[in-house]
């Protein structure tokens, strides 16, 4: 359950991403074929885990079951949470969405609601999936209240992911995004 102020946890984001994949299956199956939605503890380990740790997290995110790497592009949820306090879970989410059509030359997004909190997990986790030679701040609205970047990063997963879907060279601008706690809502609960 989600309330109207609550802050969204890894459970939120993970249920969403699975609701997501499975429509872009039904969808566009060509392109769910190249795409990962990553699970929150995922995205935390490849970015904030050992190189041992980051190494095998990476692997699982991209290879197919048969052992090759068919992900082209990679939606991660960025948290802020401390690697040495584990009572400190964190307090903020953003996206990066990383583009590893060319993959010697893969290009990530970050996507913060609250620009600048999260450049540096952001950064560390681009650099862990060879991206941090080309790391952009995306364009995306700024929230306005302290309980919504969950949703942002939820909605804006959502709308990009659309945009991949139907063009070669989609917008990738989400200044204008809007978001919409109750629909996320009644995903969850349905």
């Amino acid at each position: 359950m989600l309330g109207a102020r609550d802050w969204l946890g890894d459970e939120h984001i993970q249920r969403d991403y699975e609701l997501l994949a499975q429509e872009l299956w039904a969808s566009n199956p060509n392109l769910a074929t190249r795409t990962r939605f990553v699970d929150p503890l995922m995205a935390f380990r490849l970015g904030q885990g050992t190189n041992a740790e980051a190494l095998s997290a990476f692997h699982q995110i991209v290879d197919d079951p048969n052992g090759n790497d068919t992900a082209d592009f990679l939606f991660l949820p960025v948290n802020d949470a401390s690697t040495t306090d584990l009572d400190d879970r964190g307090s903020h989410w953003s996206l990066l969405l990383v583009d590893r059509r060319d993959r010697n030359n893969p290009v990530a997004y970050h996507y913060d609601s609250a620009r600048g909190r999260n450049d540096r997990p952001a950064a560390m986790l681009a650099a862990r999936v060879g991206a941090g030679d080309n790391l952009q701040n995306a364009p995306i609205r700024q929230q306005r209240n302290g309980y919504d970047c969950g949703v942002f990063v939820l909605d804006g997963t959502r709308a990009l992911a659309r945009r991949l879907a139907g063009r070669r060279q989609p917008d990738l601008n989400l200044s204008n995004l809007v978001v919409d706690r109750q629909a996320l809502q009644t995903r969850l609960r349905g």
